[in-house]
């Protein structure tokens, strides 16, 4: 891909919290953006319908693109019931098979293939980092619930069926994404910032569980980092380099917020019982994510937000200039 030239993007499951972002951003730099989704909407880029699970018209749009950013999956902010894990996982296993048909029937197949994945992959971690090398995948523990190795069981299907696609002209990277802080509504971050607004944003659990976080802004920078870097393919962390334990993180989001702010903790019980009445899992908060973005520290990507005590206080101050004053986006 040439430097500077203008890019045809096309993004599968791009309505979503992370997809707008990202389809706003290369927008406004000037990229053709086509988000492929199941119920489109109104939007200042070009939004084409599908059914995440088929081949259809929706193909073309593959055809002559440099670049498939993949998206498409159902929220996991649900219960954990039989039905919505059959969606969680096949929603995602369906869809990325379906972008690789359309990608090796291409007659001109783009260069790169980014597709989704979760560094919930790595297995309940309080002892060391995960990386891309030393990082230990779950799912075989002993003495965690069923439910985290359903959330294991469905990143690895998700890996293997990107890694599984007949697509030799097209360089293929798993984003193992963590949680992506945007002051903009929907996002974990609002979530967690709700909690601190209403005094209940102290630890969760014993607090020592890590917290795996990126700011939007670098999340925005690395997906444009592995866009220009072609020698990266496989697998990459997409994470700030420096998780902090729960405990950390919920006080300078307190502190951030109000430095004289006290937030009530939440025991582990506590949790398992608001999640069924916020019909949610409580394994998006107790479980320990310690990951690292080795590949991109090692490739010379460099953090604008690595520490969570910056990153916290710019996102408040974003969230407060969206929700108070003119809408202004960090770039």
């Amino acid at each position: 891909m040439t430097p500077g030239a203008p890019l045809r993007i096309i993004m599968p499951g791009g309505s979503g919290h992370i997809g707008r972002i990202l389809a706003r951003h290369f927008h406004d730099q000037g990229h053709s953006v086509t988000v492929i989704c199941r119920h489109p909407c109104r939007a200042e880029w070009k939004v084409v319908q599908w059914n995440g699970c088929d081949l259809g018209p929706w193909a073309l749009a593959i055809d002559g693109a440099d670049v498939v950013i993949n998206l498409a999956g159902r929220s996991v902010n649900c219960r954990y019931t039989a039905a919505n894990r059959r969606e969680i996982k096949n929603s995602r296993v369906f869809s990325t098979h379906v972008v690789g048909e359309a990608i090796a029937r291409a007659g001109k197949p783009p260069r790169l293939w980014l597709n989704a994945s979760t560094a919930t992959i790595y297995r309940h971690s309080l002892d060391q980092e995960m990386d891309e090398i030393t990082g230990q995948v779950g799912g075989e523990e002993a003495d965690v619930p069923s439910t985290w190795r359903f959330s294991t069981d469905v990143a690895a299907s998700w890996e293997r069926t990107l890694f599984a696609a007949d697509t030799p002209r097209t360089r293929r990277v798993a984003m193992r994404t963590s949680m992506v802080m945007s002051p903009e509504p929907g996002g974990a971050f609002d979530a967690f910032l709700r909690l601190v607004r209403m005094g209940f944003g102290g630890s969760a659990g014993s607090g020592q569980q890590w917290v795996s976080w990126i700011h939007d802004v670098d999340f925005v920078r690395a997906i444009e980092f592995l866009i220009a870097r072609e020698s990266m393919d496989g697998v990459v962390n997409v994470s700030s380099p420096y998780p902090v334990t729960n405990r950390d993180f919920m006080r300078g989001l307190r502190r951030a917020w109000c430095s004289s702010y006290i937030g009530v903790p939440a025991t582990s019980w506590m949790l398992s019982i608001g999640a069924v009445f916020l019909r949610t899992e409580p394994e998006l908060i107790l479980k320990s994510r310690r990951v690292v973005p080795g590949r991109l520290v090692n490739a010379g990507f460099e953090f604008h937000f690595p520490n969570w005590r910056s990153a916290s206080q710019d996102l408040v101050r974003r969230w407060r200039q969206m929700k108070y004053e003119e809408p202004q986006l960090a770039v």
